[in-house]
C-alpha cells in the first residue's frame, strides 16, 4: 500500500518547489487547511496539478520593491487602491487557485475593503498582479482560468506586462491599469539600480523620476 503522509511533513529549502499530480479540489482544501496561513510557502493548482514552491530571499527582495513602486505611482496620480498581498484566490469551478507574490485592487478597490476572506464566486478577481519568476515559472493556466486581468512577471532581470484578452494573455508594452505611465521603462531602469542603493534610496529617485514624466 502507498505511504500517505501529511503535506504539512513536506520540508523546501529556499528556492526549492514541488509538483503534486492527480490532486482532487477536495484535497487541494485540505492541503490549504493542513499548511495553514503561517507558512512562507506558496501554491498553485490548476487541474489536478498542485505547485508549491518556497522563495529565495532575493524573489522576496524584488517582490517587496515592484510592489513598492506600484504604490508610489498609485499614490502620485492620486489613485485608491487596496493591497491583499499572497491572499489564496480560489474557484472550484474552474478548478484553480494560485497565491500571488502580491496583487492590488484597483478599479474594483471598492469591493474589498474590509474583507477578511475572498470569494471569488461573488468578489471580483484582483486587477493586477505581481509575480517574481526567479526559481519558478508563474501558472498562467491558474490565473486565465481566475481571470485575473494583467500580471506584472519579473524574469531575466526585466518587468514584463501580461494582459488578458480572449480567456488568453498577451505581451503588452502597455499596463491596462496605468496606460500613462511607461511601466515597463521606468521600474526595469530603478530595479537595476536596486543592486547598488537602498531601498529607501530608490524609493525617494523613483518618486523624483515619476513626478517628472507625469508634469
Amino acid at each position: 500500500m502507498p505511504v500517505k503522509i501529511a503535506i504539512a511533513q513536506i520540508q523546501l529549502e529556499q528556492g526549492q518547489r514541488v509538483s503534486l499530480e492527480n490532486i482532487s479540489w477536495q484535497e487541494f482544501v485540505d492541503i490549504l487547511e493542513d499548511l495553514g496561513e503561517h507558512r512562507h510557502s506558496l501554491i498553485a493548482y490548476y487541474k489536478g496539478v498542485l505547485e508549491l514552491r518556497m522563495p529565495l530571499a532575493g524573489h522576496e527582495r524584488i517582490k517587496v520593491l515592484i510592489g513598492d513602486l506600484l504604490k508610489i505611482i498609485l499614490d502620485e496620480l492620486a489613485l485608491e487602491w487596496e493591497s491583499l498581498g499572497s491572499t489564496t484566490f480560489k474557484n472550484k469551478k474552474m478548478q484553480a487557485g494560485i497565491e500571488p507574490d502580491d496583487c492590488f485592487y484597483i478599479n474594483n478597490y471598492q469591493a474589498v475593503i474590509g474583507k477578511k476572506r475572498i470569494d471569488l464566486t461573488v468578489d471580483p478577481a484582483p486587477d493586477l498582479v505581481i509575480e517574481v519568476d526567479l526559481t519558478s515559472i508563474t501558472q498562467i493556466n491558474a490565473y486565465e482560468a481566475l481571470a485575473v486581468s494583467e500580471i506584472w512577471r519579473y524574469k531575466n532581470g526585466k518587468l514584463e506586462i501580461n494582459l488578458l484578452a480572449n480567456s488568453q494573455y498577451v505581451n503588452s508594452t502597455v499596463s491596462k491599469a496605468l496606460p500613462n505611465i511607461d511601466v515597463i521603462q521606468g521600474i526595469s531602469l530603478f530595479l537595476e539600480k536596486s543592486n547598488e542603493i537602498p531601498m529607501s534610496t530608490l524609493r525617494r529617485e523613483f518618486r523624483q523620476w515619476l513626478q517628472e514624466q507625469i508634469k
